[in-house]
């Protein structure tokens, strides 16, 4: 073998074997990235999860069109982890937690699943429900501080990922003062799921966020506005009682 065909030989192998190694670096980092994204959302490959749904204002059994834009998100978080969703009306959704992991979508006057984990998961966390006065309908109140939205300009919306039960799968909580705030938050958890679960592993947190004109932006424009996981999680102090004389 003379010296020219001896180099071509060589660069072909050096090719190869980089080209090898590149390809075996780049599915290491893929499945790395893949199972810690699977953690995160503690789903694995043939997996089953819920999407809750709630129902739109008025109606029996529709979902609102902003809230199926949601539900088609975190449908495509769902089938990148290899799993699989099974959507379930709010008040169909009769079993507990931790043995599948749950996305739940809406706030407590339209999905009663979503009220049920509010109360017995979030007891330091309050949305208003009642209809009038009308500036306060989705009011949420928590640490003290009160969050009221203007539709359409400045809106609040909880996104929150939490643990119970047995299975120690988790909730991821979605719950705006409307469904475009609910969007908002599925996109939020899409765009930075990463970042949280670097900042949070497989804990649990509780979100608030400030969704900025979405009449003009839509879901897009989300800032966090406070990390009040340790307040919502924690039941308010009742006054004590007078001592009896």
């Amino acid at each position: 073998m003379n010296e020219d065909l001896r180099n071509v030989v060589l660069g072909v192998l050096a090719t190869g074997v980089s080209a090898s190694l590149g390809w075996l670096t780049r599915t290491y980092v893929w499945r790395r990235r893949h199972r810690r994204k699977q953690a995160f959302f503690g789903l694995r490959d043939g997996a089953e999860c819920l999407l809750v749904v709630n129902r739109k204002a008025g109606g029996e059994r529709v979902v609102h069109n902003v809230d199926v834009s949601a539900l088609i998100e975190l449908s495509v978080l769902i089938k990148d982890c290899g799993a699989r969703p099974e959507i379930v009306q709010h008040d169909m959704a009769r079993q507990g937690l931790g043995d599948r992991t749950e996305f739940c979508v809406g706030g407590p006057y339209s999905n009663r699943r979503m009220a049920a984990h509010l109360s017995s998961l979030l007891p330091g966390l309050a949305m208003n429900v009642e209809p009038e006065p009308v500036e306060d309908q989705g009011m949420f109140t928590v640490d003290g501080e009160v969050y009221r939205g203007v539709y359409g300009l400045t809106e609040y919306a909880v996104l929150a990922r939490l643990t119970g039960g047995e299975g120690g799968r988790p909730v991821f909580l979605f719950c705006g003062q409307s469904a475009i705030t609910n969007q908002a938050a599925a996109r939020y958890l899409a765009r930075h799921h990463e970042k949280l679960a670097r900042t949070y592993g497989s804990g649990p947190f509780v979100l608030l966020l400030k969704v900025v004109n979405s009449e003009a932006y839509g879901p897009d424009v989300v800032e966090l506005i406070a990390d009040v996981t340790r307040a919502a999680r924690t039941a308010p102090a009742t006054a004590s009682e007078p001592a009896a004389t």
